[in-house]
Order: structure tokens, then C-alpha cells, then sequence
């Protein structure tokens, strides 16, 4: 267990002064958690500090419109995690008296939180003596015991589950899991390594055998799909129409400008977004001049999004028939609207705050 002191040692000594380690309230606990999960530290702190100015406790929370939950959160990405933290905030409050469940096993029962958050929290916040095995974590385990299963594997989950849990110090499992992941972020990185700063490079078996650069073990991941999307930014007067997505839909809840994927029986961009609006609103439109392309990359595929300035064919109002709601709205309002990133972006040229949004050509 020399290891573990060597690392407790470096992480009182060199944490990070964040402000969710100023206060390791359960709830303060559970939002940096939430929030950090696929998203930088860097990102992270003023998204915190806005969500803690607007929702203090969970009661702010529970109580709040689903809607400015959404607007918090936008530009953080992955809204599940915010609609989670909605749902679970109201569950909390009706089921435990607005206060979050002090064991891991009880905390994932609620909306969003699984094995790692369930056991960050619970570790941090209630001093239980459990383990949270995050992407940092298994790294820094994978290389310090030479853990030669793909680590994503089943077996090799468990494996890395069973050596965090094995090493962990009773009493000190909130340190110890933070020690684990700062080490992970800020010395032992995916690429290049700080090895030679590395408190705990003598027992490192990666280290002392060249292996860093093939721990953790990964499998090779499939070709990532990339799809031409079109959208139609409809104007009447002084008003544009957006679309609010399907409640557990990608970007669930989030406003849109209407449109879809380009398919193989589609002659054009042009009838591809013709096509999408007929199914989509039961309106036939005019499609028009060029607003922009634009790209983005999701978790498990990539867009090019062509957006057009379109007009509605007379005759027949829009329909919300996919999605939630419809709503003709300001253009200065725009901003009042929670959105993805692509679809901001198009808001924003719109509203001319940028120019330059869309890629050229």
C-alpha cells in the first residue's frame, strides 16, 4: 500500500483549488460530477458557478422550468445529463425529503447516476468507503499494475473495479479517489506522460517496462458515420419557426430549426429539406438562398449541417408532427431559447452577433 500514501501525499499537495473541493456538500458533490463527465475541469468551473448562482440547493432545482435547467446547461453538450439532473432533483426531493441518499447503492437509483458517480459522491461527500473508477482512474490503474485486458472490456471493468477497491485506504476514500483522478488528468495523461514527475513511478510496472504508451489496453473503435443534414430557417416578418425536439430524442427538449438527414432517394439538399419539412411540419415550403454549413461532431457521429432561408408555400399552418412544439419567435428573442450548437450558431448569424459561423463554401 505504499503506493497509496505516496499518492495521498502528492494530492494533498497539489489539488487543484476548485470550487467544488471548497464545499463537498452532497449536492455540490453530485452537479461537478455530473458536469464533468465528458467535459474539461477548465470548462467545467464557470458553468458551476452559474448553476450554483441560479439553482444554490435541490430544491432550487427540483422547483425550476425544465426549460431554464436546458438554458443553464447549453454549451456543456451530452443534455441528457442535465435532464437527469432535473428528474433526479424532483425524485430527491418528493422520495428522501430533499435530501440525496448517503449510501452509493441507494444514490443509483436516481436518474443519470451510475457505479462512478454513485461511488464519487458517496466517497467525497459521505465518507463511505468505496472506489469510482472514471477514465482517469483506469488509466492510472491499468499502467501502475500492467493491466494487459481491454480496459472497456467486461472483465477488464472488472478488473480495474477490483484493484481500485482493494487498494482503497478505510477512511479515505474521497481523497484517495480524487488523488486517483487529478493523478490521471495532470500526470498521467493518454499521450506524453509526465512519468518523470510521477509520485508513484517507481512501482509503476507501465513505467518500468516502456509499456504507457499501450496502457490502458483499447480496442479498435468503429468508422465514425458522418451524415448531410439540412435545416430551414423559416421566416415570417420579424419571426422565425423552431421546432422543440422530442423529450428523449438527442438534444431532448432543446429548439431547432426543422429539417433532417440527406437520404439516398433524395435528389438534392434542396429536396431532402422539402421532404423533411412535409414529414415533419405537413407543410410544403420554398427552399431559397444558402444560410451557411456547418459542422459538428457528436459522441458517436459527425454532421454537416446545410441550412437555407426558406419560405412556407400558402395555404397551411405548421404542425408539430415529430416533435414537441412549435413556436414563431422574435429574432432578437432567439437567445431566450435553449439550443444545441449548431442551431446557436445559425440563432446567432441571424441575429447578426456573428458573421462568421458558418464554414465557407
Amino acid at each position: 500500500m505504499e503506493f497509496v500514501q505516496q499518492l495521498l501525499e502528492w494530492y494533498g499537495k497539489n489539488a487543484r483549488e476548485l470550487p467544488w473541493r471548497s464545499d463537498t456538500s452532497a449536492y455540490k458533490t453530485w452537479i461537478s460530477e455530473i458536469m464533468l463527465q465528458q467535459t474539461q475541469v477548465e470548462m467545467v468551473i464557470p458553468y458551476f458557478n452559474r448553476w450554483m448562482d441560479q439553482f444554490p440547493d435541490i430544491y432550487a432545482l427540483a422547483s425550476a422550468d425544465e426549460q431554464a435547467v436546458l438554458s443553464a446547461w447549453e454549451g456543456l453538450g451530452y443534455y441528457s445529463r442535465a435532464r437527469n439532473l432535473h428528474r433526479a432533483a424532483q425524485y430527491v426531493v418528493q422520495t428522501f425529503g430533499g435530501q440525496l441518499p448517503r449510501s452509493s447503492e441507494l444514490l443509483k437509483s436516481l436518474p443519470g447516476i451510475g457505479d462512478y458517480t454513485a461511488g464519487a459522491i458517496a466517497s467525497i461527500a459521505f465518507g463511505e468507503d468505496v472506489p469510482a473508477v472514471d477514465g482517469n482512474v483506469r488509466r492510472v490503474l491499468a499502467r501502475y499494475f500492467d493491466v494487459s485486458l481491454p480496459a472497456r472490456s467486461h472483465a477488464g471493468a472488472q478488473e480495474l473495479w477490483r484493484l481500485a477497491e482493494a487498494h482503497l485506504p478505510p477512511g479515505r476514500a474521497g481523497d484517495y479517489n480524487q488523488a486517483l483522478m487529478e493523478l490521471g488528468a495532470l500526470i498521467c495523461r493518454p499521450k506524453n506522460p509526465l512519468c518523470s514527475t510521477c509520485p508513484i513511478a517507481e512501482g509503476c510496472r507501465a513505467y518500468l517496462f516502456d509499456l504507457q504508451a499501450l496502457r490502458p489496453v483499447t480496442t479498435r473503435g468503429k468508422k465514425t458515420p458522418h451524415l448531410t443534414v439540412t435545416a430551414a430557417v423559416i421566416r415570417r416578418g420579424d419571426q422565425v419557426l423552431l421546432a422543440q425536439r422530442p423529450p428523449d430524442a438527442l438534444l431532448g427538449s432543446l429548439w431547432e430549426f426543422p429539417g433532417g438527414t440527406l437520404e439516398e432517394s433524395d435528389a438534392d439538399l434542396s429536396a431532402c429539406l422539402q421532404r423533411e419539412i412535409q414529414e415533419e411540419l405537413g407543410v410544403a415550403i420554398n427552399v431559397g438562398q444558402a444560410f451557411g454549413r456547418y459542422r459538428h461532431a457528436y459522441s458517436h457521429f459527425k454532421i454537416t449541417l446545410h441550412a437555407f432561408l426558406c419560405s412556407l408555400s400558402p395555404g397551411v399552418e405548421p404542425q408539430p408532427l415529430e416533435g414537441q412544439n412549435l413556436a414563431w419567435v422574435k429574432i432578437e428573442t432567439l437567445p431566450d431559447y435553449p439550443m444545441g450548437k449548431v442551431d446557436r450558431q445559425i440563432a446567432r448569424r441571424l441575429i447578426g452577433e456573428d458573421d462568421n459561423e458558418a464554414l465557407p463554401g
